[in-house]
Parts: C-alpha cells; structure tokens; sequence
C-alpha cells in the first residue's frame, strides 16, 4: 500500500513538473516571430493544434489544461498574431485573449475612395477621423513618378492619389500604424500590378496613365459583373473618342458625395468637371480605386454596335445601339420619371 502511494505521489509530482515545464517559452533563448490567424469560430482544440503546429508550445494537451483550470476556454479572439518561440504560454494567451493582434488585416475593396478608405481605419480605431485624408493631400509621395503632378479639383478629397492605392487585403501593426506607410504600401502595388505589368500596353493604346485610370475608375463603378466591364468599357470609349458626353451619374455622386442616395436636379446641375452630364470627357482624375478586371477591360474593351446602356431595377443591364431604343429601355425599365443615362 505504501509503495502504491509513494508512485502515485512521484507520478504526481512529474506530472506537476512536466505541466509547468510545458508552460515554459520553447524557446526563450531565440525569439523567432511566427504569423499565426485565428479564424473566427475557431475552437480552443483547433486553436492548440495551429499553436502546436507552429512551434509556439510544446504541448496542446497542457494548452488546453491550462485553459479549463484558468476557467479561459472560450475566451480566445480572433485575429492575425505576431507570436514567437520566446513566449510562455501564459504570454500566449495573454495576447489571444486580449484580442489585441500584433497585426491585424486591413481589406480595402474596390471602389473605395480615399474617404471611404479614412472612415474604414477611422472605424478600426487605426486612425482618428480625416486623419487619411489630410496625409493624401499633404504626405509627401513625390518618388512615385505615376501619380499625377497637379491635384485641380481634387484637393478637397483623395489629392493625388484618388484611384492609385491598389485594392487589396493588407496586414498592419495595430500599435505602430503610420497611416502615411499604409498609403506607400498601397501605391507599392499599384506600381507592380498595375505600372509594371500593364505600363506598356496602356502606352501603346496612345492615353497617359492618368486619362487610362480615370476610365478604369469610370468602368469600376459603372459595372455590376465581370460580364459587363468589357462592353461598358468599349461604350465609354468610343463615346469619349467621338467627343460625346460620358454622361455618367457615378462622376456626380463623387462630387456631390452622394454614394447612394438619390441624385438631384441640382445634383446634376453641379458646376464642376466631374459632372460628366454637363461637361464632355473625362473627369479631373479617378474617382475610386480600380480592380485588375477593371483596369484589364479598360485595356481591352469589347467592341459593339451600342452607344448606351442603363441598369433596370433589379441591377440587369440593357444595352441599346440609339438614342430612341435608349429611351425607350429607360421607359420599361426605369419608369417615365426616371433621369438616366
């Protein structure tokens, strides 16, 4: 009986020793940073294995132990960490817990302008409110020779670089985040996907890079699907060309900053270049950020008989060769009262 106990007093006591000693760094001598995400709806099992998985503790079974006895199973968050070997698992959880990533993950969609692009880190409490604004009209971006050399019109919203930050998800620094190095980043693949791969081509197509976003931008908003963008794109084009009025309600809602709601007849009367229903060509700049499928069909616009195009009320495009057809799509589509195109 005695020998009994005294082995389930030494298993004890090795069990206690390897729980603490699992508790430990793996390794507290060489910190190695490792990115690790935690999907929302994660379990604390799955969560264990990714930890376990990354080298960032020694064991899941006392990860989970620690959890239950600590009463913290089920209080892990979401997010994108920065964790590394030199962290105990108290550390670990710590942070997991908090909810406070080491990074956290920036998606900026496109057709975004830079507004809706400052009310987004506003939101993620990355930045105060018109903080994004300010640093794109007055950060100094001049080493990027793309971008446009006068602001006009566009000084009071995006500056110069209104339709030149690429859209894409990102990973930032919650504590270090410099809203001027966010910008840089997004320029950065504005050069690669855009100057670098397609630079060429749109010189060859005879329109400065600026005349080609401005379009692009144009296509972006004026699309629905994938579908559409290559035709509307040739539409735009051969209107411009033939020295027509674009006529496009998205340029006006820019200006008038009216991203849905219902567009005025004052709206329309706007006296500003962007008001593509009373001025012929393209607006100043750009006014949204552009994805590649945009920015490709812009590229290589469709070829068609049409002249016009509307959307019905439930997003279906109709497309017509003349002016009449055009009306007379806007009747059954749109109803007798409608302003369109």
């Amino acid at each position: 009986m005695k020998k009994i106990l005294l082995f389930i007093i030494a298993l004890s006591v090795a069990g206690y020793f390897w729980y603490v000693a699992a508790l430990s760094p793996v390794d507290s001598s060489l910190a190695t940073r490792t990115k690790v995400t935690i999907e929302a709806g994660s379990t604390t099992s799955h969560i264990a294995d990714q930890l376990k998985a990354s080298g960032l503790i020694r064991s899941r079974i006392v990860f989970k132990l620690y959890l239950k006895l600590k009463g913290l199973d089920g209080s892990l968050q979401a997010g994108v960490y920065l964790l590394d070997t030199s962290q105990s698992v108290d550390d670990v959880v710590r942070i997991l817990q908090s909810g406070r990533a080491e990074e956290m993950i920036v998606t900026i969609p496109e057709g975004f302008t830079v507004r809706d692009i400052d009310a987004l880190l506003t939101e993620m409490e990355l930045t105060e409110e018109g903080e994004a604004v300010r640093c794109a009209n007055v950060c100094d971006f001049e080493t990027y020779g793309f971008l446009p050399t006068e602001v006009g019109q566009l000084a009071d919203r995006g500056g110069k670089l209104e339709g030149y930050l690429f859209p894409d998800t990102y990973y930032v620094p919650v504590d270090e985040f410099v809203v001027k190095f966010f910008f840089e980043r997004m320029l950065n693949a504005f050069r690669s996907n855009v100057v670098e791969e397609h630079g060429d081509a749109i010189a060859v197509s005879n329109r400065t890079l600026h005349e080609f976003i401005s379009m692009a931008s144009l296509v972006e908003e004026e699309t629905r699907t994938d579908e559409e963008r290559a035709i509307v794109a040739g539409i735009l084009w051969k209107r411009y060309d033939a020295g027509w009025g674009l006529g496009i309600d998205a340029a006006v809602r820019y200006i008038v900053n009216k991203p849905t709601a219902k567009i005025t007849h004052g709206d329309l009367n706007t006296n500003s270049p962007y008001n593509l229903r009373k001025f012929k060509g393209l607006p100043p700049g750009p006014i949204s950020s552009v994805s590649l499928k945009s920015i490709i069909a812009t590229l290589r616009p469709q070829e068609s008989a049409y002249w016009y195009y509307l959307h019905d009320k439930e997003g279906q495009i109709h497309y017509s060769q003349t002016n009449e057809e055009h009306n007379t799509n806007r009747y059954n589509f749109l109803g007798s009262g409608a302003d369109q195109r």
